[in-house]
């Protein structure tokens, strides 16, 4: 009896025909070509990577500074001691945050960088651009990364009043005057210790929606007291405010957060008037010439007399 004929006979049977043996899918063909064509790929060059990071991280660099923080030079000595800009020395490097006043408003004591509004620049000279592209990018590039100073006209400075509230100076110890109190101002700057009486100004009511500013240099700097004539010309648009000093970045030893001591906390109410010195004048004054015009008396008096009695 023969045997049957197994269903489950090998495929690659060495004794079945070309013809008898089962074809390959046209996928599994495929596949199999895909396979034998790959090839591990080539990792490119450090040096063909490398612009693309540079684009990238400039990119970022400016989205950064554009919406979050931005790095600011101090150009000038008005905010000295707090911020270094002095002559001859390293100007700080400062990062600005961008985003606080998006959600808050500005407070007493807070150091701000703001955009000059017309008041603050109409009369200050433009600065010399040079005609070199190159040139002029380089700066562009410096200022954006807070490594050369701003194109803009932007300005440093320390918010002692806001809207509403009436800023003046002095009262009888030299204090600036908010709302009848003497301000607590330990940040203060005296360039020659010598002389640290600040410059009298009249009552300035802050309009709404502005700040009153001042530099911590307080005799050598320009600022809402001086600037458009004073008054209410001097104070800045809050829209102006770029944003809020926090850290000095730059340099190394200079690193750390900038105070934002607030003066009007421990504020003491104000005796107005001249100074202390100024108000013992007139009395000084009244006491020296008291001698000399008891003195004229006395004789007047004597001599009225003596013409009476001769009289007699």
């Amino acid at each position: 009896m023969a045997e049957p004929v197994s269903q489950n006979a090998p495929e690659d049977d060495p004794d079945r025909s070309e013809e008898d043996q089962p074809r390959r899918s046209r996928s599994e063909e495929r596949g199999g070509s895909r396979r034998r064509r790959a090839k591990p790929a080539k990792k490119r060059s450090f040096w063909k990577e490398l612009p693309i990071l540079l684009v990238i991280a400039l990119v970022l660099t400016i989205l950064i500074q554009t919406f979050l923080a931005k790095v600011f030079m101090i150009p000038s000595g008005s905010m000295e001691a707090t911020l270094h800009g002095c002559p001859g020395c390293t100007g700080d490097r400062i990062l600005v945050d961008r985003v606080t006043y998006d959600f808050t408003e500005p407070s007493p004591g807070d150091v701000i960088v703001f955009k000059g509004p017309p008041a603050w620049v109409n009369n200050e000279i433009a600065p010399q651009e040079s005609s070199n592209i190159i040139v002029q990018g380089l700066r562009g590039l410096g200022s954006l990364v807070g490594f050369a100073p701003p194109d803009e006209r932007d300005f440093v400075k320390r918010v002692i009043a806001v809207g509403g509230q009436t800023v003046q100076c002095c009262d009888t110890q030299g204090r600036v005057v908010v709302d009848g109190k003497g301000l607590d101002e330990p940040y203060v700057h005296w360039e020659d210790p010598s002389n640290q009486t600040e410059r009298a100004f009249e009552p300035v009511k802050v309009p709404a929606g502005t700040v009153w500013v001042m530099g911590d240099n307080r005799n050598n700097s320009d600022d809402s007291r001086f600037q458009g004539g004073g008054g209410v010309n001097g104070a800045v648009p809050v829209d102006n405010i770029i944003g809020k000093a926090r850290i000095i970045v730059l340099p190394p030893s200079r690193w750390g957060g900038i105070t934002d001591h607030n003066p009007q906390e421990a504020a003491q109410p104000a005796a107005l008037g001249a100074p202390a010195w100024q108000s013992g004048l007139p009395l000084g004054a009244g006491i020296a010439a008291a001698w000399p015009t008891l003195f004229v008396g006395r004789k007047l008096k004597s001599g009225v007399r003596r013409a009476a009695g001769r009289k007699r």
